[in-house]
């Protein structure tokens, strides 16, 4: 009987030593660190975009064309898009997870709708284009020092767009075109 038990607390301790030795991911200081890499979008231009951000404003383009997405990859880029945002907005996220949800997206999208999108050579202009022609101030990232502390994400955000602010530069309007998109995705996925 004793034989059994120190058996079995010695297979249990294994197991627990097992599960604790795993590294945990390093989290992104910023979510608007965009290290990830596109092998279909040009990040080298003058003024260009991240590949997140020609992924979200170029979906919202291609509304109207021939390229536009279809509502049963409106279903499945729902969910990607979904899921960065919520990774993003935790401040937790691994640059890897991050990554991997961009590529799931950039895999979602047909070759055309992706040379469409890199035609579109879209630039920080144009994104400001974009945020002031939907009410969507850019850029100060005024406000008072620890306002935001104790707001769920959502609070946050909604607090910052009532004041008129983004937050850290340019991650309340990624934020805002992330929200866009994913508002037309549900539309279309209906």
């Amino acid at each position: 009987m004793f034989n059994r038990f120190a058996l079995l607390a010695l297979v249990a301790l294994i197991a627990l030593s097992a599960c604790s030795s795993a590294p945990t991911p390093a989290p992104v200081t910023s979510p608007n660190q965009d290290t990830y890499v596109s092998a279909n979008l040009d990040t080298s231009y003058q003024g260009a975009l991240s590949a997140r951000n020609q992924l979200a404003l170029g979906t919202l383009q291609l509304d109207g064309t021939a390229t536009a997405i279809t509502a049963t990859q409106a279903k499945t880029l729902l969910t990607l898009w979904q899921a960065l945002r919520g990774t993003t907005q935790s401040g937790a996220s691994a640059q890897a997870e991050v990554s991997a949800l961009l590529g799931q997206i950039e895999g979602a999208l047909t070759a055309d709708q992706l040379a469409a999108i890199k035609a579109l050579k879209l630039t920080q202009t144009s994104f400001q284009q974009w945020a002031a022609a939907n009410g969507i101030a850019t850029g100060t990232g005024g406000g008072q020092p620890g306002g935001g502390q104790g707001l769920s994400p959502e609070a946050r955000a909604t607090r910052q767009a009532s004041e008129g602010r983004t937050g850290q530069s340019g991650s309340g309007t990624s934020t805002a075109v992330i929200s866009a998109v994913i508002t037309y995705l549900e539309k279309i996925a209906q």
